[in-house]
């Protein structure tokens, strides 16, 4: 996949999950800006395509809709870190700039829960206080996992069955 084809994959996929494509924004008006931005950061050198893609290869395993919304906030962000540093007279640059703003906006909460992701990461559960804590919420860790949406919808069908409403 060339980092072109690449690009457009990835910032549709950030439009559809943020719930934008169609609305402010058509891939297609975006093209001639990203083509010039590829121009920008020299993206057809030949180095482009050593270790794969960046992104893609990472959204394959993010499948549920929210999973997928928190990893694209994530990229969102990065895009947005990127372009920061890039000529912001440049009108293209202003322009990706400002949607990607947009959609990194459209999900206040995907950063949090990433967040939170890292945090638990960083936990030192070699400590004995993290230790004690843990073993007091593990009954309501435990509740909480058993109560997952995916375990009442089962339940749900199976009441369904049996229920001659």
């Amino acid at each position: 996949m060339t980092f072109k084809t690449c690009s457009l994959f990835v910032l549709s996929i950030i439009m559809i999950y943020f719930g934008r494509f169609g609305s402010s924004l058509i891939l297609a008006n975006l093209q001639n800006d990203i083509d010039s931005l590829k121009a920008d950061f020299n993206s057809s050198l030949p180095d482009v395509a050593d270790g794969g893609s960046i992104f893609t290869e990472k959204l394959k395993h993010w499948t549920e809709r929210n999973e997928k919304r928190i990893i694209l906030s994530q990229i969102v962000s990065m895009y947005l870190e990127m372009l920061e540093k890039t000529d912001k007279s440049k009108g293209h640059v202003r322009r990706i700039s400002e949607e990607l703003f947009t959609l990194k906006n459209s999900l206040p909460d995907g950063l949090k829960k990433l967040k939170d992701l890292m945090d638990l990461k960083k936990l030192q559960m070699s400590d004995l206080k993290i230790q004690r804590k843990a073993v007091n919420e593990l009954l309501s860790v435990l509740q909480t996992l058993v109560e997952t949406p995916a375990s009442s919808k089962r339940k749900r069908s199976q009441f369904q069955r049996r229920c001659k409403c």
